[in-house]
């Protein structure tokens, strides 16, 4: 009999290696070490059928990018020469990076002798991208392999084994399409950097040394300048509002011991004299005449289905954390194997899955256990059907129970939360009856409106959410007429609208296409570690406990590139900010003077706007659906920046003149 075959698998991170390895080797599994202490090598038999058959397995993994984007050392020697405006179109190589040469060794090591290789990498655009790296690798050792590809979104056991048997072909065009932002990532970030560093030290002060004597790197971004943006904006909003007066009329009527108030159709006017004539014939009518009692079934609909923007939006709102805190908890939740992918656009879920099941795994709860077993016991509900789906992974929910002893802090709020909307997902709308009554003053209309809440139903086990009775309605009958109680003139002010909040900021990334679902938490935290931005609660003064002194630029640093290639995967360190419920952000001296400059340089598109990433953001969406090609994006994508870069030098007086006067002068 002819040895079994041997398959090389390579996941993104040690802790899904061992939880794949654990699944398909049933738990007998023999360890090896490799030359990184943190990834092992996973020995075991797996039938993977045909044409597979039984086979001798190694699994192994990566710790996110084998390779970096390099310039040639002769550009990475000097900022100065050659200028910066040579990164546009200076040679770059990509090369395994130092720390990587051990892991890119022990894949081609295993890959000698191996009919195939299996590429287990998060399935998103990023771990595409990863594992054409590991197969780069993998056939500098054996030319000759078979690359095939898992697709899972979690890691629970009948779902990692179909994904085993099922492999499928890695999708080249969204490799490609990483590999082009990569490379737009470091030409753009590394010129821009340098351009403005070299442009605004010479200015000195804090442009120049920072506060423990090191010198100034003021970093550039793609994505986190247009965040910025986001952020500056709306501080000059609050700080340039006006408030206008406003007069508006009130009627109260008493009767049944209830005081009903009823508020005016117009609601405001901007002018007094036209409200007092209005307010004068209402009195002089004396009564009023009710036009329209509807009294009718109401709904509070359910929530959608959990996608990472919703569940980024709703960390500071709900679970006193940032989004980078909340995306890092659910990356050790779904590598636990107790969630499901967290990086998924989708709000709907696939009419195949069995929820059942997995409301079934929630009833031992003491919390909400109850619930599930009611859910189980028939009031069970199809999940709303939200509009978007990414085709690649299901919105995140509950695979496995876990006991709250068993999870860290916001490992376990965060746990809570999902599964909390998931079961809320699989329960009825709250029901209530609502009651519209209208009357008419004089010539004007005002109405009435009451709830009553008849059944909680999806309320019942989600507290993040809140539907209570409202004054109930006394009886109204059509056509009659009273006179009222009380009618008021009011009068109020227009106020402001509030600093940005995570939420806020979020929704807004996410509706102008800066970063993905699975990268904003990355970019908001890279503006705070560059200081271009602080936090602080809600509505508080001063600068807060995470607001660093004013003026400060950025830590030294690369510019655009953070975590994998500059699109971070929620990883492990928790950036400024956070843990302390719903905060705004308010931006340094140095982030306002930035996109002040840039706004004032009168480009047809500022950097600080987001019109030029999001252009980015759709071109690498046309790549992966083979509308545009990778070597087109590349140059129609430098062509506009570097255009912007020009425009740029040739405008640096007015970005010097906001420095000097928010950073130097203080906005004097």
């Amino acid at each position: 009999m002819p040895p079994p075959k041997k398959i090389l698998c390579v996941a993104e991170k040690n802790s899904i290696s061992k939880a794949v390895a654990e699944h398909l080797s049933g738990g007998h599994f023999q360890t090896g070490n490799t030359g990184n202490q943190y990834i092992k090598n996973y020995t075991f038999t797996f039938d993977f059928g045909p044409p597979w058959g039984n086979c001798q397995v190694v699994m192994t993994s990566v710790s996110g990018h084998l390779t970096a984007v390099k310039f040639d050392d002769e550009y990475e020697r000097s900022w100065d020469n050659p200028p910066p405006e040579a990164l546009f179109d200076a040679p770059v190589q990509v090369k395994v990076e130092d720390d990587k040469l051990p892991i890119s060794n022990n894949i081609k090591n295993n890959a000698r002798g191996a009919h195939a290789l299996f590429i287990w990498t998060d399935c998103d655009r990023e771990g595409e991208h990863i594992g054409g790296e590991v197969r780069t690798e993998a056939l500098k050792g054996n030319p000759t392999l078979e690359i095939r590809r898992a697709r899972f979104s979690n890691i629970e056991r009948a779902h990692i084994i179909h994904a085993a048997k099922h492999p499928v072909n890695l999708d080249e065009r969204q490799v490609l399409s990483v590999a082009v932002r990569i490379e737009l990532d470091l030409r753009i970030g590394y010129a821009f950097t340098r351009h403005l560093t070299n442009s605004l030290r010479p200015l000195g002060g804090p442009l120049s040394v920072r506060p423990d004597g090191g010198r100034r790197v003021i970093s550039f971004g793609l994505c986190q300048f247009p965040t910025l943006g986001f952020v500056v904006d709306r501080y000059f909003r609050v700080k340039n509002f006006v408030p206008e007066p406003f007069w508006s009329i009130k009627v109260t009527h008493r009767r049944d011991d209830i005081n009903v108030v009823f508020n005016w159709k117009r609601v405001r006017l901007f002018d007094r004299a036209v409200v007092v004539i209005l307010f004068e014939r209402c009195i002089a009518a004396k009564t009023a005449k009710v036009i329209k009692v509807q009294e009718k079934p109401t709904s509070k609909w359910k929530p959608l289905p959990l996608t990472t923007v919703e569940l980024q939006k709703n960390a500071s709102r709900f679970l006193r954390m940032n989004s980078h805190e909340a995306m890092a908890a659910a990356e050790v939740l779904y590598q636990k194997g107790f969630i499901s992918y967290p990086r998924t656009e989708t709000d709907r879920f696939d009419p195949g899955m069995n929820l059942r099941a997995l409301v079934e795994k929630q009833t031992q709860d003491n919390r909400w256990g109850t619930f599930a077993q009611n859910l189980v016991n028939g009031a069970f509900k199809q999940p709303r059907q939200g509009r978007h789906d990414d085709k690649a992974h299901p919105p995140i929910h509950p695979v496995a129970y876990c006991a709250p002893a068993n999870l860290r802090d916001k490992e376990k709020r965060v746990y809570e939360f999902i599964t909390r909307r998931f079961l809320a997902c699989c329960s009825d709308d709250a029901k209530g009856q609502a009651t519209d009554v209208d009357i008419q003053y004089a010539d004007e209309v005002f109405s009435a409106h009451g709830v009553v809440v008849l059944a909680r139903n999806y309320l019942d086990v989600y507290p993040y959410e809140n539907w209570t009775n409202s004054v109930t309605l006394p009886k109204f009958t059509l056509d009659e007429v009273f006179e009222p109680t009380e009618a008021m003139l009011t009068e109020g002010k227009t106020s402001a609208s509030s600093y940005l909040t995570e939420p806020d900021l979020i929704a807004l990334m996410d509706a102008n296409g800066i970063g993905t679902d699975a990268t904003m938490a990355e970019h908001i935290n890279t503006i705070k570690q560059r200081e271009y931005v602080y936090t602080r609660p809600k509505g508080g003064g001063g600068r807060g406990n995470h607001a660093p002194a004013p003026a400060r630029g950025a830590r030294e640093g690369r510019g655009a590139r953070a975590g994998r290639g500059g699109q971070g995967r929620g990883g492990g360190a928790t950036g400024a900010g956070g843990g302390g419920g719903v905060e705004e952000f308010i931006p340094s001296t140095l982030g306002v003077a930035l996109v002040d400059g840039y706004d004032k340089m009168g480009h047809e598109i500022s950097l600080s706007k987001p019109f030029l990433r999001k252009e980015m953001e759709l071109k690498m969406k046309d790549i992966c659906e083979g509308r545009l090609a990778g070597d087109v994006m590349l140059r129609e994508s430098l062509k506009q920046y570097k255009r912007v870069f020009d425009l740029s030098k040739e405008q640096l007086n007015v970005l010097k003149a906001s420095c000097r006067r928010y950073v130097l002068n203080n906005g004097a």
